[in-house]
């Protein structure tokens, strides 16, 4: 997308939007995206919070990657108003959004959230709630096992991207998505993980992972993470 194309979807978005820090002008949606930090103990809070104020019947989506959505739908207190909504990093960008749905989510709710999805102008995927639901269930796996191989010393991180770019077709390694993606992210998706669910043998930390993390290296956007960056470019 060119920088004029980009600036023009931008404003137009902003111009629809509507800001409020009064949650009680919630009572007026018919649908809402819980979009707050991934920290469970404050999504407990706000989504009880929400139960309260939101109008019977009104659909609340979690736009969470990784937390259980059975579990916030309980905090909520009407698990069949509740489901997963998740989109994609950067919104604007990603097509995909995932609906996420538990044994109470009734299909009402999962109606109005593919309709929502839609007419976002997104295509939709559905998926039961299972840790990390569809993408990052198999996408956060393969980024630590790419890490575990450095630990271990079966290859150098420029040469598992290389591997997977030339022998997989993929547009870009794991150690060059875990990046972008962030390295503290994927370290607290897998710590939650492994914590929930301690027999799941596949959800382990890589020691690289963490010793990067601990240095405060997040990849992209702190400029150094597996690589150093310049902006949006690795530095040579």
């Amino acid at each position: 997308m060119k920088p004029a194309a980009a600036r023009k979807i931008l404003k137009e978005g902003l111009d629809r939007i509507k800001t409020t820090t009064d949650m009680n002008a919630l009572q007026e949606c018919d649908i809402v995206v819980e979009s707050i930090v991934e920290n469970i103990d404050i999504k407990r809070k706000v989504l009880g919070e929400l139960g309260n104020i939101m109008r019977p019947g009104t659909v609340l989506g979690s736009n969470t990657s990784s937390l259980s959505i059975t579990d916030m739908g309980n905090f909520f207190g009407r698990p069949s108003d509740f489901c997963g909504l998740h989109f994609f990093n950067p919104v604007l960008m990603m097509q995909l959004v995932e609906v996420i749905r538990t044994e109470h989510t009734s299909q009402r709710t999962i109606t109005a959230a593919n309709a929502f999805a839609k007419m976002c102008g997104k295509q939709t995927v559905q998926c039961k709630d299972t840790p990390g639901f569809i993408v990052n269930r198999l996408l956060v796996p393969y980024l630590s096992q790419a890490l575990l191989m450095v630990d271990r010393g079966d290859a150098s991180i420029g040469d598992v991207d290389r591997a997977m770019k030339l022998g997989a077709s993929m547009p870009q390694g794991p150690m060059q998505l875990a990046d972008f993606v962030g390295l503290d992210t994927c370290h607290s998706i897998l710590s939650g993980w492994m914590e929930k669910y301690p027999d799941e043998k596949i959800f382990q930390m890589p020691k690289t992972l963490e010793r990067k993390v601990k240095e405060g290296k997040f990849g992209r956007k702190t400029g150094e993470g597996l690589y150093k960056w310049d902006g949006d470019k690795i530095v040579e």
